[in-house]
């Protein structure tokens, strides 16, 4: 029996195949309706919720970010711009008003200035920005009065004007207030403590009462250490005990070789029998210290020194004792320092010292923190003195000192050369007396009689006597500013072998600056007895 051929089942199986392709059509397009419809649907209903949003954001009942009133005063469409704006000009509006006697208009601006910060302060406080509703009623009104004040003339042209003038007195005012201060910080500088006059009236009944000590200090007067070139000398010149007191205890502390140290001390009449009574009443570990007065040198008198022959002119005493009626002249350069005796007296030191060979001189503001005989054996490369240039940072040069419009100075200075410090020197005192340094110095006190070529002070007749005879020095050994200057480097400061509170803030006075007057205090002898009981009086 034949089998039936295979193609004659394929049509039944084609028929069936072809009902499925048609269901599964149908559900795809079914399908794709209901998702259109249900995306449009969605899309139709943000937008719908979108604009009540943004309706809910403008009128500011959502929760938004801490409000920053700079910010908002800086944007250009905010109202707080715009209250700050109008305050400002009402403000000037309230000065011209008041000068134009219109009181009445000045108290009208002034009270609406007033709302202005009120409203300001609150929208700070509230940390919520203003609203047109609180803002435009005092908007409004200010507007209105401005118009008023423009109506009444006070335009532009002479708001400005008025402005200026008023920008002028103040500034009078802030230098006279500035001159004022300068001269209550000299007044306060050169003034004592009342501990020291305390300290300087125990020390000086002490000296009147103990013979021994007189007695002592005759003795010790023509000590051979005084005189002995293989010792380490140094030179103070001051009336102030407590100042020389921390001097001495520093450079002693840090010395390898206490043993080996002179102090020659020199004050003046008044100051020698408290300086003789401390440094003979206390111990120094071995240090040689010699106390001398100046009025000791009768050589130094008016026919050999110009300065003392200056000061006794009549002009010249009254120029430094009883002040000038040139507004000119700066106040500080009435500063007695500047023409004390004992600040003159270095530029004698050879013959103070004739047997001498090296010294280094100490201002009696420092405070010594490392050991300094090693500078006895610098090579100055046959200069006569040694320090360290103050040009690196402050730019202080030549021309800032002396008066370069003059041909005595031009001629024969280079006004970019570069200054240095007093405060910690060294004088080669042999170099010095071959130079005749002091010869220099007398020459050019002499030219400068009229106080043409500098003001005054010892730096700058320092700066000619001491011209290519000055040897730099590192400037690790010597850092100034502590008594002015807020910003010195710490680490500037813990590197120096000697740090200088050069200027008015010094650290013996209330008006020190704290953060360097531990420096100082350390080297001072709290614990004695009369430094106790002077301090708690």
């Amino acid at each position: 029996m034949r089998r039936r051929a295979a193609d004659y089942r394929r049509p039944v199986r084609r028929k069936f195949s072809s009902w499925i392709w048609v269901l599964l059509g149908t559900f795809m397009i079914a399908g794709f309706v209901l998702f259109v419809f249900h995306h449009n649907y969605q899309h139709e209903d943000h937008a719908e919720q979108q604009p009540l949003l943004e309706r809910k954001i403008g009128k500011g009942h959502v929760a938004h970010n801490s409000l920053n009133l700079t910010e908002e005063i800086l944007s250009a469409r905010s109202y707080a711009r715009q209250l700050a704006e109008q305050m400002t000009l009402a403000k000037a509006y309230v000065i011209i008003a008041k000068e134009h006697n219109n009181l009445h208009l000045a108290w009208e601006l002034s009270s609406k200035i007033r709302s202005c910060q009120f409203l300001l302060s609150k929208a700070a406080m509230q940390d919520e920005p203003i609203s047109l509703d609180e803002a435009e009623p005092i908007i409004k009104s200010l507007s209105s009065l401005i118009f008023k004040a423009q109506d009444a003339h006070y335009d532009i042209a002479t708001t400005m004007m008025t402005m200026k003038s008023h920008i002028q007195a103040l500034e009078e005012r802030a230098n006279a207030a500035s001159a004022q201060s300068t001269v209550f910080g000299q007044l306060a500088a050169e003034s004592l403590p009342k501990s020291l006059h305390c300290l300087d009236i125990k020390l000086m009944l002490d000296w009147l009462k103990d013979k021994s000590l007189q007695e002592l200090a005759d003795e010790k007067r023509n000590s051979p250490r005084l005189v002995d070139n293989n010792l380490y000398h140094f030179c103070i010149f001051s009336d102030n005990l407590l100042a020389v007191m921390v001097v001495v205890n520093s450079t002693i502390c840090n010395a390898d070789h206490p043993t080996q140290l002179v102090f020659h001390i020199v004050t003046n009449g008044i100051h020698y029998g408290v300086m003789q009574a401390w440094f003979l009443s206390n111990e120094f570990k071995g240090a040689t210290i010699e106390v001398q007065t100046i009025e000791d040198f009768t050589w130094f008198n008016a026919s050999y020194s110009p300065v003392i022959k200056n000061l006794l002119e009549k002009d010249s005493r009254k120029y430094y004792f009883e002040g000038s009626e040139d507004s000119n002249i700066e106040p500080k350069f009435r500063n007695p320092k500047y023409v004390s005796l004992l600040n003159h007296l270095r530029f004698y030191i050879p013959e103070i010292y004739p047997q001498l060979e090296k010294v280094v001189f100490l201002d009696d503001d420092v405070v010594v923190q490392k050991d300094l005989t090693p500078l006895f054996s610098l090579d100055l490369h046959g200069n006569v003195n040694g320090a360290v240039e103050t040009c690196l940072e402050a730019f202080h040069r030549y021309y800032k000192y002396l008066n370069f419009s003059n041909p005595l100075i031009s001629s024969k200075f280079d006004p970019q050369a570069c200054g240095w410090a007093f405060g910690m020197n060294v004088f080669d005192l042999i170099a010095w007396r071959k130079a005749n340094v002091t010869a220099r110095y007398h020459y050019w006190q002499d030219q400068n009689t009229d106080r043409t070529l500098w003001k005054l002070g010892t730096l700058p007749p320092g700066l000619l006597s001491f011209y290519g005879l000055t040897e730099p020095l590192d400037r690790r050994w010597h850092v100034l500013g502590l008594g002015y200057d807020l910003n010195i480097d710490n680490r500037l400061i813990e590197s120096a072998a000697v740090i200088h509170f050069n200027g008015n803030m010094k650290p013996w006075l209330k008006l020190g600056i704290s953060k360097y007057r531990s420096l100082w205090d350390r080297y001072l002898d709290q614990s004695h007895a009369y430094l106790q009981d002077c301090a708690s009086s």
